[in-house]
């Protein structure tokens, strides 16, 4: 236990990767095929037999699943293993239409929970370290997850789910909590506190995994000066298995895939081509070792890029970017993928609204674009100088992420025209010239 950093997975060559990946898909296609009636219809409906399937050269030649097929199927209907071989399952929030729900035998969250742990140990941990795990617990796939991880590197594991925080600082300080497991956004919030109470110099905090939500890297700074600490960045998706899909190590430059676990592919949004290693499009996965809830090439919508680059800490894994955004609210202006949820990012790490309306117009054969941004009342009211500095700011901060200048307007407060209660993110002047 007092290691479980993995060296003959995690620095395997690629042809051993390769290798487990051939065999792992063949099995776990057969599977699908032999135990699961919506699977076995998608893919006779795409002409597809397990035959056809005798390695990743051949994985192109699968259906895509997508979170539509999740949700028709519910809650059973993509289940590759009996009832009663399964022993759990975690659900996403429903926020965006009906659950979808994941199951798990034992051995699914045996090896879940592996992988939970390599992403503990990618940051420096061992069993003489305490983790504070302040992801929610439940339906939840965070709280479990890293639960799980921590007890498998032999931590000492505070199970404190998210909120109260309070109680998290309190046993934060007097059991001295080394390595922290939470959303960025509420790690930024502790931080807030812990300054605010004076406690700084009672943290002993020397790593934070965070995820579950987008963030950049001007937050990462942030959060890494105020709790000194290192923010490490961790990627999951609840049909997958939950966190621990892939991970960043102590380099800091993308996140490790398990991909003895899962196979990582990138596609054009649109086409569904499969792209060169190098190129951004959005992410598919494969899981290869999953029993009761096994998926074929499931999209994302996540947007990023995949690379082999080799890393220092001798990783092999292929490491997978920062998500950019999503395919599913992708603009293209002036042949540049652009993304709102990027632009809203900008927008709210310089201290913004997200009240906010992109105009993308075309003059001429050239495209525009501009975001118009709600201030706050109380700077509204400032300077008219101090307000052309900040779309200044903006304007450079958003053509850093972008590529391409974006005119930046400030407007008044609740000047942005709702509908039915929420702004109008995108007014695409181009489609009028289409009509």
């Amino acid at each position: 236990m007092a290691n479980y950093y993995q060296p003959e997975i995690e620095t395997a060559s690629r042809e051993q990767i390769k290798a487990w990946q051939d065999e792992r898909l063949v099995k776990t296609v057969e599977r699908v095929w032999n135990n699961c009636e919506y699977y076995k219809n998608k893919m006779k409906a795409h002409g597809v037999e397990p035959g056809d399937i005798k390695s990743t050269e051949d994985l192109w030649k699968l259906p895509f699943v997508t979170k539509d097929d999740l949700r028709d199927a519910y809650p059973y209907g993509l289940m590759s293993a009996p009832l009663s071989d399964c022993v759990r399952i975690q659900s996403t929030s429903g926020t965006t239409g009906k659950r979808v729900v994941a199951f798990y035998t034992q051995n699914d969250i045996n090896l879940w929970e592996d992988c939970c742990a390599r992403a503990i140990m990618a940051v420096g941990g061992t069993k003489e370290d305490v983790v504070q795990v302040a992801y929610g617990y439940g339906l939840f796939t965070g709280g479990a997850g890293m639960h799980g991880g921590s007890h498998k590197v032999g931590c000492l594991t505070l199970p404190m789910s998210s909120g109260n925080t309070e109680r998290q600082l309190q046993f934060m300080c007097d059991l001295g909590a080394t390595i922290i497991c939470c959303t960025p956004s509420y790690a930024a919030y502790l931080a807030e506190n812990i300054h605010e109470k004076g406690l700084r110099d009672q943290i002993k905090l020397k790593a934070g995994i965070f995820g579950a939500e987008a963030w950049t890297e001007e937050m990462r700074r942030d959060i890494q000066a105020q709790l000194g600490l290192k923010a490490y960045d961790i990627y999951g998706l609840t049909e997958l298995s939950g966190p621990g899909v892939s991970f960043e190590c102590e380099e800091q430059t993308g996140m490790h895939i398990n991909e003895d676990h899962f196979i990582a592919e990138i596609i054009d949004p649109k086409t569904g081509k499969v792209l060169p290693e190098g190129e951004k499009g959005e992410l598919v996965f494969t899981s290869i070792t999953k029993e009761a809830f096994p998926l074929l090439r499931y999209r994302t919508k996540d947007i990023c890029v995949l690379s082999r680059k080799p890393c220092s800490c001798g990783r092999t894994h292929i490491k997978m970017s920062k998500p950019m955004g999503r395919s599913d609210d992708m603009l293209i202006v002036k042949g540049v993928n652009v993304f709102p949820s990027q632009i809203e990012m900008v927008l709210l790490n310089k201290g913004l609204t997200a009240n906010y309306q992109i105009v993308v117009d075309r003059q001429g054969h050239s495209d525009s674009i501009e975001v118009k941004v709600e201030m706050t009342p109380e700077l509204f009211s400032d300077k008219i100088n101090h307000i052309t500095e900040v779309e200044k700011e903006i304007t450079e901060a958003l053509k850093a992420v972008l590529g391409i200048y974006a005119k930046v307007t400030i407007v008044e407060p609740k000047s942005i025209v709702r509908s039915e209660g929420k702004a109008v993110r995108v007014i695409d002047k181009r489609n009028l010239y289409n009509n």
